[in-house]
């Protein structure tokens, strides 16, 4: 087991929720974006995204091996990949609107900010978090140093 272990671990989770909050922050300045791209012919508004997040490892026997044989398997979290939400598109009656269709209503995208404030609280927390668990571990390495003083 390398001593760097906890650093990778908590290096790699706070990327991942430096990712989660950038993306969060692109979902609340465009919670008002009706025009996000152009398909078949009309306008369509901006689709909510979220992160996918898996672990490092697949599974408890991939990391066991990968210790065991003193591999440098790499530890904590990655992000795989930024997907859509496919919550369909909120219909708000507004026909001054330059997007508003025939019958007067725009189409909005799928964006909640409250829900959005919510996940970055989240998402900010477990940054602390990890922020935190990286602090104690340099705290017991310099220990661990001192013991030979």
């Amino acid at each position: 087991m390398r001593i760097s272990n906890s650093f990778d671990a908590s290096a790699s989770a706070l990327t991942a929720q430096r990712l989660r909050m950038d993306v969060i922050s692109s979902n609340i300045a465009n919670s008002e974006t009706t025009r996000a791209s152009y398909v078949n012919g009309q306008f369509v508004p901006y689709k909510r995204k979220m992160v996918v997040l898996e672990p490092a490892q697949q599974n408890f026997a991939e990391l066991l091996n990968g210790q065991l044989n003193g591999s440098n398997s790499s530890q904590g979290v990655r992000a795989t990949r930024i997907i859509e939400d496919q919550t369909p598109s909120k219909l708000v009656y507004n026909p001054t609107h330059p997007d508003a269709d025939a019958n007067g209503y725009v189409s909005m995208p799928n964006v909640d900010v409250a829900k959005e404030m919510v996940d970055m609280i989240s998402a900010t927390r477990m940054y602390e978090a990890n922020i935190t668990a990286l602090n104690a571990s340099k705290a017991m390495f310099v220990k661990a140093l001192e013991i030979g003083k």
